[in-house]
């Protein structure tokens, strides 16, 4: 494995999280759009890139991110310079107009998307693998996307329709990692950056579909994580409270079960999730789970000396050589 050195004046774990999202570009590759339907009557908009068909990767991306995420657009560029294909998934609720990329596109049922979703995900792997049979298919997810993926590969031990995946700065223990922003002030800033867009979405819902019966006050005075996710995201997916949606929705508890060969890439000093937590995620992993992990980095920040995105660049090559 290549070892992570960031410039000496970019250690800092909070200026490694915010580099990438402030210089680079959010549009580095082009891309094909398709909205395809789901099972329960709701549309998800997958974004394409062109290349050789014969390895194909399917990515998914982060909280309130989309296919046009900086980090997202990072891992297509170097997907693209390998001359691979790719498919990003945009999440229910996430998909960014062409032409307005901070408009987002809404969806049509009282519902988002969240941590521990993975019937999004297993049905576009298996929409693709049908289309596509002799493809070989590989997962690339980030931060929540990045949960989510190894969630879907710990419910389906055995499975052969993606053959490897990566993840960059898992939460691994929900809970810990709410926990973990509401004890800093910079945790509070992160916070409450992804509050802005998270209230808008549940206001319109709420809205849109009454019959959710969403406390729209307690979620308008919603100030962490726990919080909203208390009033919105348990309610409107099924969950019992925030506790039960960590409980059920945390990748932890299924690391022990993945049988597919599976990077995890995180920083010691990533300021979404404790260090405990990490070495929890570590200890619990199956053989087939291998870690990375980098004492700087922030989070899905890793960059390098060189001004290139380590962990991205990690990920595309370390699935390629399976």
């Amino acid at each position: 494995m290549p070892e992570f050195t960031p410039p000496w004046w970019l250690r800092n774990a909070h200026a490694q999280t915010v580099f990438g999202r402030i210089v680079r570009p959010r549009r580095l590759v082009e891309l094909e759009r398709e909205t395809i339907e789901t099972p329960d009557g709701d549309e998800l908009v997958l974004d394409h890139l062109g290349g050789d068909e014969k390895t194909h990767f399917i990515l998914l991306h982060g909280l309130e991110g989309s296919s046009n995420s900086v980090y997202m657009q990072g891992l297509l560029s170097a997907i693209a310079r390998r001359g691979m294909s790719a498919t990003a998934i945009n999440f229910r609720s996430c998909a960014r107009d062409p032409e307005h990329l901070w408009r987002m596109l809404p969806n049509r049922r009282p519902r988002f998307y969240h941590s521990g979703e993975t019937g999004d995900f297993d049905f576009v792997a298996s929409t693709l693998s049908k289309r596509a049979p002799s493809t070989t298919f590989l997962a690339i997810g980030s931060s929540l996307g990045g949960n989510a993926l190894l969630k879907w590969l710990g419910e389906h031990p055995g499975q052969t329709t993606i053959a490897a995946a990566a993840t960059i700065s898992v939460p691994y223990d929900l809970g810990a990692g709410a926990t973990y922003l509401e004890q800093s002030w910079a945790g509070r800033l992160y916070v409450n950056r992804f509050l802005v867009t998270l209230k808008e979405k549940v206001k319109a819902v709420a809205k849109k579909f009454p019959e959710a019966n969403l406390d729209l006050d307690r979620v308008m005075r919603s100030r962490t994580f726990r919080e909203i996710d208390d009033s919105a995201t348990a309610p409107l997916h099924g969950f019992r409270d925030a506790d039960d949606y960590y409980t059920r929705s945390s990748s932890i508890h299924f690391l022990p079960k993945i049988t597919t060969p599976t990077l995890c890439i995180s920083a010691e000093d990533d300021p979404f999730l404790p260090r405990e937590a990490l070495d929890r995620a570590r200890a619990a992993a199956s053989p087939s789970v291998q870690f990375v992990t980098t004492p700087h980095g922030g989070h899905v920040g890793f960059v390098g000396a060189s001004m290139t995105y380590w962990a991205e660049e990690l990920a595309v090559d370390w699935l390629l050589a399976r």
